[in-house]
């Protein structure tokens, strides 16, 4: 048996499609609240051992945590002097998630306004509009959480290698992919696109990150890509095997499909020669100074 649940897009993507509302209005909590960090690293949910959260946001002197609880199927709301406030998050609509979440912040002394629209997503309903009752899979969505609790750990580890500068483990909520980033150090401002695209790509960066797949790419895979891409990025070797390199929006991305390593003896090992491959490949392309970036005393 698999150390890896089984990620079946066409099972569950009904979903995840709910869950991804879900989440991107507890995102866009975090981000009107927390105090503006690099890279848009103040936008993000991470990992927790019941589902994700959005750590502690500092509020008016003292803070507070949103959970999103994936074996429990509810949202509890806690503050620093222990008040509580929660709701069942299975059977919502997402005018009714967002109105209980809303409103429980209220109840806890919290006011947030946000943009109230789903961002770069395929439904462009306002929250408080989208009263259509949607799929929402208990297993599916706890077997997803268990997957993200075991790539997180990877992912941890893999960090753990670096002594440069580089992200959290964290989830992005617009794209629904945990990512983890390596700076070399080096600025490298991007030329036009967005504010925010500037200020996310503003120097050297090598991601690797995993996501659960979407209707352009029907399957959970791991990926990674360096910015600015150096010549001949899509001719690193990749580990294992099964590993690929493919072309997404004019650059080079590696890929390795969750479910050719989920049965692999280690899972873990796996993600980490994948991981590990792609990014010693990327950074002697780029000229990083990999020596000194790695951590001399594991």
């Amino acid at each position: 048996m698999s150390s890896l649940p089984a990620l079946p897009y066409a099972d569950w993507s009904d979903s995840k499609d709910t869950l991804h509302l879900f989440l991107q209005i507890i995102g866009k909590i975090r981000l009107k609240t927390h105090p503006k960090l690099n890279h848009w690293w103040h936008v993000t949910l991470y990992p927790h051992v019941r589902g994700l959260t959005t750590g502690r946001i500092p509020y008016e002197g003292t803070g507070f945590e949103i959970l999103f609880d994936m074996i429990d199927h509810k949202v509890i709301i806690s503050r620093n002097d222990g008040r509580q406030e929660s709701f069942e998050a299975a059977g919502c609509t997402v005018a009714d998630f967002y109105d209980a979440l809303l409103s429980r912040l209220e109840a806890l002394g919290i006011t947030v306004k946000i943009v109230a629209v789903p961002y770069d997503n395929k439904s462009t309903r306002p929250f408080a509009e989208d009263a259509a009752r949607r799929p929402y899979d208990k297993a599916a969505i706890s077997d997803f959480w268990r997957a993200l609790c075991a790539i997180a750990s990877s992912f941890e580890v893999y960090r753990a290698h670096f002594v440069g500068k580089q992200s959290p483990v964290q989830l992005y909520w617009h794209s629904f992919d945990l990512v983890v980033t390596r700076f070399s150090g080096r600025a490298h401002q991007l030329e036009g696109g967005t504010q925010s695209d500037r200020e996310a790509y503003s120097h050297q960066a090598i991601s690797v990150g995993f996501w659960p797949g979407d209707d352009s790419f029907p399957e959970a895979a791991f990926y990674g890509y360096a910015y600015p891409e150096p010549t001949g990025m899509n001719t690193v070797p990749l580990k294992p095997d099964a590993a690929f390199w493919a072309e997404k929006n004019g650059g080079a991305l590696g890929i390795l499909k969750y479910e050719d390593i989920r049965h692999a003896r280690t899972p873990s090992r796996s993600i980490l020669s994948f991981l590990q491959s792609l990014y010693e490949g990327a950074a002697i392309k780029s000229g990083w100074p990999i020596e000194e970036l790695k951590h001399a005393h594991l």
